[in-house]
């Protein structure tokens, strides 16, 4: 029954970004794997590994084909994008799983191809005897035509979508989808958000340098003070000589600005000097002169 079922499955054509995606997928497992695999080993001797990383890594990659392509027709990247492969020696059009020996072949060429590589690398990196240099060279040379096959095949895949790898294209296989893909609806509200919040962010970064944030503080107090029901009498020279008008302390140093108020020289020398347009934040008056308190008025004031 379930056969029937698979067989009655219509042939979908992949994307090639999408085949491609997939293949990026796999990859990036291999690696994640790879990676939690060796942290197993951190509090171990350096180096344990390191003669037997062809083997290890060969058996990982056989437990990955046995629980994607053996049981599911499928790699993990080719199942999170909707993705299977098709046996194309089949002749009809119809969905037709992998043969045994399609899936057999296809862990002997990718698996026991990579190990081959590799250990033999290893075997053949630090030898410099002359019987082990035409093995050497053969196996280079092999290597060297598999890639240029591989770039031949890719070339290939990029104009008729088909066979993404050297492997697909020798065993037959073909990437179909599970399902037919449906017609992708996109909603725009989200990102207009995201474009209306960033154009706001970008007018107020550009709006906040110009806004002199200490000015409108000394307009505000000034405003409160004057709700506040301050007498003008209260407003004189001999009322505030005796605190600074901005830190409130005994003035050090006390100058005046040309109003009736009394600030420390180093106060308002760098509130000046910070805002050229500086105002006194008690009556809002703005800064004349800067000139020094005389002292035969504060010590009469202080008597």
């Amino acid at each position: 029954m379930a056969s029937s079922i698979g067989n009655e499955k219509s042939v979908n054509p992949v994307l090639r970004i999408s085949q491609l995606d997939a293949l990026e997928l796999n990859k990036a497992l291999e690696q994640l794997v790879w990676s939690q695999f060796t942290s197993c080993f951190h509090g171990f001797k350096p180096g344990v590994l390191a003669h037997l990383e062809p083997e290890v890594k060969a058996f990982l990659w056989l437990v990955l084909w046995r629980f994607t392509i053996y049981s599911e027709n499928a790699t993990v990247g080719q199942a999170i994008l909707n993705i299977q492969y098709k046996n194309n020696l089949s002749q009809t059009e119809k969905y037709q799983p992998l043969s045994k020996h399609q899936k057999l072949w296809y862990l002997i060429l990718t698996v026991g191809g990579r190990w081959l590589e590799e250990r033999c690398y290893d075997l053949f990196s630090n030898r410099q005897m002359q019987s082990f240099s035409k093995i050497k060279t053969c196996i280079n040379f092999g290597a060297g035509l598999l890639k240029l096959c591989g770039l031949l095949n890719f070339l290939i895949f990029l104009q008729k979508g088909t066979f993404a790898t050297l492997t697909e294209r020798i065993l037959g296989i073909r990437s179909v989808f599970c399902k037919p893909q449906s017609v992708r609806q996109i909603g725009f509200e989200y990102m207009n958000r995201e474009l209306l919040w960033h154009g706001f962010a970008e007018f107020l970064i550009y709006l906040l340098p110009l806004i002199n944030i200490q000015k409108m503080k000394l307009k505000i107090s000034s405003c409160c003070s004057h709700i506040a029901g301050i007498s003008n009498s209260k407003n004189t020279l001999t009322a505030h000589c005796k605190e600074c008008s901005l830190c409130g302390e005994w003035p050090t140093m006390p100058h005046t600005i040309g109003c009736s108020h009394v600030f420390c020289y180093y106060c308002i020398k760098s509130n000046y000097l910070f805002d050229m347009y500086f105002t006194c934040p008690k009556c809002g008056s703005e800064v004349q002169s800067l000139q020094p308190l005389k002292y035969k008025v504060e010590m009469t004031e202080l008597h």
